[in-house]
This record gives structure tokens, C-alpha cells and sequence, in this order.
């Protein structure tokens, strides 16, 4: 399914936000979980006291699923493409910029796997650590800029280049528009701010790091050929996490968190016998509600 949707020309606090925090949202990630770690530790006794363990009667733990939406931004990325076909091909384009294509005008008007969403499913334990584990899916797509201008070093059709180009036209198009697609192993700790005392309201900051696998859909045009390709295991993905969460009334929760991860794209699908890998940083920023119950 083509997943490709129209940019917004508008300014919009999504675009007032990638330009704050485009090119530092992983370092900012990284100084603001090392931040909320050195306060929160400092204040052990404080967050101990509050009421952060099971909301549920059998005093176990909770398991818990959740759906939500993201935006992206992207580094720049080194971008290699090799194959046999049209007469060979093996160059790379330098520092590419992308964006991505969050849909989310179109969250009540198309169907929910179209705008960029998350999805998770974890467990928190009952210990006196306030930790968990959780597998998250972040379908993010990733559309390599069209009409920019990149350095491009290598050989097409046995003539060898290097020298700057403008990418667009027939010549290339390269996006994960079905998605970029992290799929992510993660250990969490949290840290309680505030509790009612039956339990019906709770704030917690929540922090997360793990790594997992990225599974594209690559949709790609080289020489007016185009190809949809197949969800594959093209690499793989680490990162960090740093939010907040509300729990109501024990079962439902919202939450919105800042995420920065590095993904590695070792064998991307091309038209016909081809390969890409690039890798990049990018940041994150997601939003989403779920229901627990207790186990």
C-alpha cells in the first residue's frame, strides 16, 4: 500500500519544532534522561515515599498495551546504491537530507495504520525498582528530499562521477514510506512524582533504552523504474527514551515522551538485483494512550 501523503506548505509548530531541535534531538534526549536520573536520584527518600507500586489488589504487576502517533527528523545521511541492473550502477550521495510524513491531519479521516503510529506492549513488575519490559513499534517514514542538492562519488554505466547533483526526476527516489519500521526490545525505569492515596491518579517520569531491528517497505524509482518493495529485516536500531505518564482510574493512561535513536539500514531492496544502506540519527516525538490491567 502506497503510504505517501501531501506535505503541508503551512507553518506548523511540528515544522517551529524541527527547526529548535532537528539537528540535537538525540543529544537532547541523552542530557535530559541524564538530567532526570541525577534530580530524581537526589531525591530517593521523596520518590520512595510515593505510592508507585501495583494500583491493583492482587499487589502484582500490570501489563499494559498502547497505541499513538509520532513525529520524525532526521540527520543527514550517506546514502550507497549498488547493482547490475541498466547497465550497472555503485555510488553514494553525501549528507541527503529527509523528512518524514507524519499524516496526522489524517488520523480521523484515513485508516489508523496511515499516519505515522506507535504501538507498544509491556510489563511492569511489582519490585521495589520500579522496572519493566516492553516491545515498541515505531512506523516512521523516511522520504529522501527530492530536488536537493547532493555530492555524488562513484560509477554509473561504467562512467565515473564526483561532483554535485540535484537528486529528483526519474533518476532516484528513495523512501521507507510504508515505513522505516523500529521494531525495539526495551527495559524501562520509573520514577513516581505524584500519587493520589487511592491510587486512581499517579505521574510518573518513565525512561527507556533498547535496540531491536528496523523492517522497511522501501519504495523506490531509479531510471523511471519504479518498485513497492517487500517488508524485510534490513538492520538494525538502538535508543533512548525520556517521558511522562498519567495513569486515571488504573486502567487508562496517556503519555508523551522525546526519543532518540541511530538506525543502521545494512541491506535495503532496490529495483531488480540493487542494495542501499545508509544509516542515520533521528529523533522522535510521540504521544499516545493506553489501558493496563493487573497480572
Amino acid at each position: 500500500m502506497d503510504e505517501r501523503l501531501p506535505l503541508k506548505n503551512n507553518f506548523s509548530f511540528a515544522q517551529f519544532f524541527f527547526i529548535i531541535m532537528s539537528k540535537k534531538i538525540v543529544v537532547f534526549v541523552l542530557i535530559l534522561v541524564e538530567s532526570i536520573m541525577l534530580s530524581l536520584n537526589a531525591k530517593s527518600q521523596e520518590v520512595s515515599g510515593c505510592k508507585c507500586s501495583s494500583v491493583f489488589k492482587s499487589g502484582k504487576g500490570s501489563f499494559y498495551l498502547t497505541w499513538g502517533y509520532n513525529i520524525d527528523w532526521y540527520s543527514k545521511s550517506d546514502l550507497h546504491f549498488k547493482g547490475n541492473d541498466y547497465g550497472g550502477y555503485d555510488f553514494t550521495l553525501y549528507k541527503a537530507k529527509a523528512h518524514d510524513n507524519s499524516g496526522l491531519s489524517k488520523i480521523f479521516s484515513s485508516p489508523i495504520s496511515i499516519p505515522q503510529y506507535v504501538y507498544r506492549a509491556g510489563y511492569y513488575f511489582n519490585n521495589k525498582n520500579l522496572t519493566g519490559i516492553e516491545i515498541a513499534f515505531d512506523h516512521a517514514k523516511y522520504i529522501m528530499t527530492q530536488n536537493q542538492k547532493v555530492h555524488i562519488k562513484g560509477t554509473i554505466r561504467g562512467e565515473a562521477l564526483d561532483k554535485d547533483t540535484i537528486v529528483g526526476g526519474d533518476f532516484l527516489k528513495f523512501e521507507h514510506t510504508d515505513g522505516a519500521n523500529f521494531l525495539m526490545a526495551n527495559f524501562i525505569k520509573r520514577y513516581c512524582l505524584y500519587s493520589s492515596e487511592n491510587l486512581k491518579h499517579r505521574v510518573e517520569v518513565v525512561l527507556k533504552a533498547g535496540a531491536g531491528i528496523v523492517i522497511p517497505r522501501t519504495d523506490v524509482t531509479l531510471y523511471g523504474n519504479r518498485l513497492n518493495n517487500r517488508f524485510h529485516v534490513a538492520g538494525y536500531v538502538a535508543g533512548l527514551d525520556a517521558g511522562l505518564r498519567y495513569d486515571f482510574f488504573r486502567y487508562i493512561f496517556v503519555e508523551t515522551s522525546l526519543k532518540g535513536v541511530f538506525a543502521n539500514y545494512k541491506n535495503v531492496l532496490m529495483v531488480g538485483d540493487g542494495r542501499a544502506h545508509h544509516h542515520f540519527f533521528a529523533g522522535e516525538y510521540i504521544f499516545a494512550a493506553g489501558l493496563q490491567i493487573g497480572l
